[in-house]
């Protein structure tokens, strides 16, 4: 996207040629992964999201908010007015700092929790700490995810399993568990889903079945939150450009990222952060329990 066009404008703009990327040049990389590692580097919005106001005041609390989706949502957050906490893990403290830059750069406030939120007191911790600088929590963005990929069941292994189910659904569980008695009526939870939950590749097998679990986790919540007046949604995306994907993926899968859609691309972060704007603002004052696909066309709902 080029610094001169924006996802708000009218103008139209051919979205299989949008967001091109190559990553038929991107080697395989350490987990967790850094932007400073990719030479396609993401396009969180950083020049071209505009905000107008949809959650001015308010304060959010975005995990996984070092690179990716999570940090294209901070950016949006805080463009749209709100003062952004951000948690991850402690190697990813570079790409931490670049999402906090931004937040403030829009003039509002970070905060950033480094940490792994596999641990239930850090998750526990991070909810309050988040409420005693910004005097409330308003939305909290359960956005963290791990993933491996491999050929057979039998290469998955109990610990790699347990990982990825405790931080994509265990995590999501405590946060969710300590935020809700704290968040005021009008606020809002975000969930991150993806197509794996309704089309799971074999090779993604642990990480297809947290995705579910959110799915899941996300409509029953819904039913129980709605008592305090808070809302509950998820956002399932497809195949998305962030560091993950190279730091987890084998390189001749990474090569043909995203050409399975419709688009022949994957999608860019800034593409998805306008979901997660709308579910956290008064415009879907009537949506809760409702998971919203972004697959590039391979919606199978």
């Amino acid at each position: 996207m080029s610094q001169s066009t924006s996802i708000h404008e009218t103008r139209p703009e051919d979205p299989k040629q949008a967001e091109k990327i190559s990553p038929s040049t991107q080697e395989k990389i350490a987990y967790p992964g850094t932007e400073q590692e990719m030479p396609n580097k993401p396009d969180h919005g950083e020049e071209t999201y505009r905000g107008y106001g949809r959650l001015e005041g308010r304060t959010a609390l975005v995990t996984g908010g070092d690179s990716g989706i999570g940090r294209a949502v901070a950016l949006a957050f805080a463009r749209e007015g709100a003062d952004v906490a951000i948690s991850y893990l402690p190697e990813e403290e570079q790409d931490a700092a670049e999402s906090a830059k931004w937040v403030e750069q829009a003039g509002r406030k970070a905060l950033r929790f480094p940490g792994d939120i596999r641990d239930e007191q850090h998750c526990t911790t991070i909810v309050q700490r988040t409420v005693q600088e910004f005097g409330k929590l308003d939305i909290l963005v359960n956005n963290a995810a791990f993933q491996m990929t491999h050929d057979s069941i039998e290469e998955f292994s109990t610990e790699e399993f347990d990982r990825t189910f405790k931080t994509n659904v265990y995590a999501m569980f405590w946060l969710c568990r300590t935020a809700l008695p704290l968040m005021e009526p009008g606020s809002s939870i975000v969930n991150t889903a993806s197509i794996q939950a309704f089309n799971p590749s074999p090779n993604l097998l642990a990480y297809a079945a947290t995705k579910a679990a959110i799915v899941n986790f996300t409509k029953g919540l819904a039913k129980t939150a709605m008592k305090s007046g808070v809302r509950v949604n998820a956002v399932a995306p497809g195949p998305v450009w962030t560091p993950l994907i190279p730091a987890t993926m084998p390189e001749e899968k990474v090569k043909s990222f995203g050409q399975n859609t419709v688009f022949e691309r994957a999608a860019q972060p800034v593409e998805l952060s306008p979901l997660y704007v709308f579910l956290a603002s008064n415009e879907a004052r009537f949506v809760t329990g409702e998971v919203y696909p972004a697959t590039g066309g391979q919606t199978p709902l």
